[in-house]
């Protein structure tokens, strides 16, 4: 018998479980605690990107007790100039049944109207990223699953391990936003330009909206044709 399953089978008798209840909370305490860590080094790595129009912002956890010390369960990037209704590229965690998973993905920062989903810029990148494997929602432009699950034994020894892993490990993660930015950087920038009001002067005008929506997505189709050649 090797030292774990000999803790273990120390842990599973009835004697012992006052003592192992009381372990099983230290160690949740410290698993929240890492996690929290966590976003914040992945925070740090991310201002580090010195992106040119886009803030860095933590999310903490809404759902905490007063008296609960502060948790932080994810990140967005706010545009530069506080635009009145944008689109995000964000990072979170969220419980799928038991686990904490994470996802990514474009968000909206308030409920968005019928025209505003319907501009021809929104249109045409929810479309393309649909494409790639996207899903979309009310809140959610375009969203999708990682292979991350945050509070795993696997990952936070990746996180806790060597400086060379811990890097490693942020910058992975850290991929998931910067490809997205890389990828599309052009056209969230034009679908957060056309949202403006000041930007959007036809709004009123459907017939001059469909025609301009014809065209952005004819765009995309001759793009995506483009990418899906070599």
């Amino acid at each position: 018998m090797n030292e774990e399953d000999a803790v273990l089978e120390f842990f599973a008798q009835p004697e012992n479980l006052p003592l192992a209840l009381t372990v099983a909370e230290q160690v949740d305490a410290k698993r929240q605690k890492l996690n929290h860590e966590f976003w914040v080094a992945l925070s740090k790595r991310l201002i580090d990107e010195n992106f040119p129009d886009w803030f860095v912002i933590t999310t903490e956890n809404r759902n905490k007790a007063d008296s609960e010390p502060e948790t932080l369960v994810g990140l967005y990037l706010q545009p530069k100039g506080d635009p009145a209704i944008h689109i995000r590229p964000m990072m979170e965690q969220q419980y799928m049944g038991e686990s904490l998973r994470m996802y990514f993905g474009l968000m909206w920062s308030d409920a968005p109207t019928l025209k505003q989903k319907s501009l021809p810029e929104i249109v045409a990148l929810q479309r393309e990223l649909t494409v790639e494997g996207f899903k979309n929602s009310d809140s959610f432009l375009a969203w999708q699953w990682t292979t991350f699950y945050p509070r795993s034994a696997d990952f936070l020894l990746r996180f806790t391990g060597s400086e060379e892993s811990k890097e490693e490990l942020l910058e992975i993660v850290m991929g998931k936003i910067t490809t997205l930015l890389a990828r599309h950087g052009e056209e969230i920038a034009a679908a957060n330009k056309a949202l403006q009001p000041v930007a959007r002067t036809l709004m009123g005008m459907p017939a001059a909206a469909d025609a301009e929506t014809e065209d952005v997505l004819a765009a995309f189709d001759e793009k995506h044709r483009g990418k899906h050649s070599h």
